[in-house]
């Protein structure tokens, strides 16, 4: 599919993410990642802060409000709580969290695993999406992804090697 992988290897693709145990049979699975040049609690400490903000494209998904910059004391997640803050309110929610190592959330019907793999010269931020939606509808969906997922793990990316 037109958009689908961005930044991964095969054996990331070929992993187990927390998604793939709630979507049976999806018509979007879509995987992303970057190297992140800072160890792995720096990563998961950048990625809790989603909980607060989308750090995408702010003008796009949170009314021109920037995504804050600064490292915030965000608590752990769990499950039920709100996945993410955008356009002002609460998006989503938690459905699984392995502290320190993956976070699995829903926003509508997508399902999103963050995984934070740790490797000898740096840490692996990787995001997996799997959606049961229209076929018609699923490359749309997952070039769109694409943008604003980028977008999001790249400024996690450059904030966690700030830090």
């Amino acid at each position: 599919m037109i958009g689908d992988r961005w930044g991964v290897t095969q054996a990331e693709v070929e992993r187990r993410y927390g998604c793939d145990a709630l979507v049976t049979d999806p018509t979007l699975e879509a995987w992303r990642g970057v190297t992140v040049h800072a160890d792995a609690d720096k990563v998961w400490a950048r990625l809790r802060q989603v909980r607060i903000a989308p750090y995408s494209y702010d003008l796009v998904d949170n009314l021109g409000r920037r995504s804050p910059r600064e490292l915030r004391d965000v608590p752990e997640p769990s499950p039920g709580d709100p996945f993410t803050r955008a356009f002002g309110i609460d998006q989503g929610h938690v459905l699984a969290v392995d502290p320190g190592r993956e976070l699995t959330a829903r926003i509508m019907s997508a399902y999103m695993s963050y995984a934070v793999v740790p490797q000898d010269t740096g840490t692996r931020l990787l995001l997996k999406v799997a959606a049961r939606t229209h076929r018609a509808f699923a490359p749309a969906l997952s070039v769109g992804d694409l943008v604003m997922a980028r977008k999001q793990l790249l400024t996690l990316k450059a904030l966690a090697e700030s830090d």
